[in-house]
């Protein structure tokens, strides 16, 4: 609640202040890139079923996407990536809409309100999830984590020992996190195993209690039709790698395969090359962005501030909202809020806590920790864009 209130008044003070103005001039217009995850009629249905930071209601989408609309013109992600090529600067404010993962909540809920409001978007997709019906990775660990870790009393010990049995060892342990904490003790797995070593610790998980998937439908991502008549439609698809793999913990072999596998299986099933990706979580460093140069992706976002000179079409900064991200302390939809996050000002307060760079090198994991190796990020032909780097 604290963090609420300081939030909610630093940003109120700003938009006074008329600093937002002047972020906003000193940007010359940079382009404000939304990204969002799942669309749901309502928010409240999901408590304890679904990530709360990957959530948006209908009705708040529809309501940040007004605010948006009413200060920025909506363009497509090929007119993005073709001005910030150009090297001209915005004539006017520019905002792109995006979405990660191709949760099938996107089709059913977010498409019909930007087709009614003529909202151009965009849709990271996993390949491997398309058509599944099945959990993703990430989702499912969440849900076993928070079903595992009650009836393991909340004990962290206990399911240390629990994976330990199952080969997966966390030298460093867990994070100090509240025991019911289990969105951060997700974040810290997903965020720190490979993910292969990912679902040895699912399945040990599995162990304990067993999610159905098919009781999560909200959670389901799309099919290859729905895919497709997104794509006829003019909303832009780009990848999201196969599997949602982290690819900074991966080795170069999978880092490459979901690269290349990911570009190949959408180009396809639509017939055309796929020019545009979105790092999952955000995570990038020289070795990667290398990589998805390599691969021949022409623009790709993350979602946070920090550029690559190397590649800064490659590193485009998107802002990430959901349910939440636009409420004051008292619950209330906030303009404030919205012009903080639309000027920047809200990332400044809180920088990135990623490590993009580790001395110019990239940790790789393998089975074994004695295994570990380092690759060095190689980097060529710079493309240019027109608005300031961060880090």
């Amino acid at each position: 609640m604290l963090r609420k209130i300081t939030k909610s008044g630093v940003a109120a003070a700003l938009r006074w202040s008329g600093a937002n103005t002047l972020v906003g001039m000193a940007g010359k217009h940079r382009p404000f890139v939304l990204g969002y995850h799942s669309v749901v009629p309502d928010t409240r249905a999901h408590a304890g079923r679904a990530i709360p930071a990957n959530l948006i209601s209908v009705a708040m989408l529809e309501r940040q996407l007004d605010w948006i609309g009413r200060r920025y013109r909506f363009i497509t992600l090929d007119e993005l990536g073709a001005q910030l090529d150009s090297g001209d600067p915005f004539a006017r404010p520019s905002a792109a809409v995006t979405f990660d993962d191709g949760y099938a909540g996107v089709y059913h809920h977010a498409y019909p309100l930007l087709q009614r409001k003529g909202i151009p978007a965009a849709v990271f997709v996993v390949t491997e999830s398309i058509g599944r019906g099945q959990l993703q990775i990430y989702d499912k660990l969440y849900l076993l984590l928070g079903r595992v870790m009650k009836l393991l009393d909340h004990s962290e010990s206990r399911l240390l020992t629990l994976l330990e049995a199952h080969g997966v060892r966390l030298p460093q342990g867990l994070p100090s996190h509240s025991p019911d904490d289990v969105e951060g003790m997700m974040r810290h797995l997903f965020t720190t195993l490979p993910q292969h070593r990912l679902r040895r610790v699912v399945s040990a998980l599995e162990t304990i209690h067993r999610i159905d998937d098919d009781q999560f439908p909200d959670l389901h991502a799309m099919t290859w039709d729905m895919v497709s008549a997104l794509d006829r439609s003019g909303m832009t698809i780009g990848s999201h790698t196969q599997t949602h793999a982290l690819l900074t913990i991966e080795t170069p072999e999978r880092m490459a395969n979901q690269l290349n596998g990911s570009a190949r299986t959408l180009q396809h099933k639509l017939g055309k090359p796929i020019t545009h990706f979105a790092y999952p979580d955000g995570r990038f460093n020289p070795a990667v962005v290398s990589a998805v140069a390599q691969t021949g992706y022409r623009w790709a976002y993350t979602t946070c501030g920090h550029r690559d000179a190397q590649y800064p079409a490659l590193t485009i900064p998107r802002t990430l909202l959901w349910e939440n991200a636009s409420l004051d302390y008292l619950g209330r939809f906030s303009s404030s809020l919205m012009a903080g996050h639309a000027s920047g000002v809200l990332s400044w307060m809180a920088p990135c806590r990623q490590r993009h760079t580790v001395d110019g090198d990239v940790e790789l994991y393998s089975e074994r920790p004695s295994e570990n190796v380092r690759n060095s990020g190689s980097t060529s032909h710079a493309r240019r864009a027109t608005f300031s780097q961060t880090s």
